[in-house]
């Protein structure tokens, strides 16, 4: 259902902005562009929102629950404050990769680099991730 939605509310974005498309790139990459948005917005609203959810006092949460949850949340953080520090590019090529899933080379034509700099952006964004993780 949310991908039916992604597609639409991406057409609809896309019929609005018609008008910006400056044919700089395929009219497809601008397209998984705008859908790329939309999924890091709804992820992004996403996580605000479980962070905000709160446990009700009925709820049965054992120890165990409680203390996976904050070992959970503490490595979101580090994780949070690592990608914080790469650069915009690096950023943007590690999410694309680690929580959109998409190919070096569909990253590459998305921000219009070479395959090869995909990898390598990812390679020291990730490098830059598990040392920071690891130094915290």
């Amino acid at each position: 259902m949310e991908t039916e939605e992604v597609v639409q509310d991406t057409f609809v974005r896309a019929f609005g902005a018609i008008d910006s498309f400056r044919g700089e790139s395929a009219f497809r990459t601008w397209l998984f562009t705008i859908a790329r948005r939309l999924l890091m917005d709804r992820r992004r609203a996403e996580r605000r929102s479980r962070m905000v959810a709160t446990v009700d006092e009925g709820d049965a949460v054992t120890q165990f629950d409680a203390l996976d949850s904050m070992v959970a949340d503490e490595s979101m953080m580090r994780v949070r404050r690592a990608m914080e520090a790469l650069s915009p590019k690096q950023r943007e090529v590690f999410a694309l990769r680690v929580e959109q899933g998409l190919s070096y080379k569909e990253i590459a034509d998305l921000i219009g680099t070479t395959e090869g700099a995909a990898r390598v952006h990812y390679h020291n964004a990730m490098r830059a991730v598990k040392e920071a993780v690891q130094d915290d």
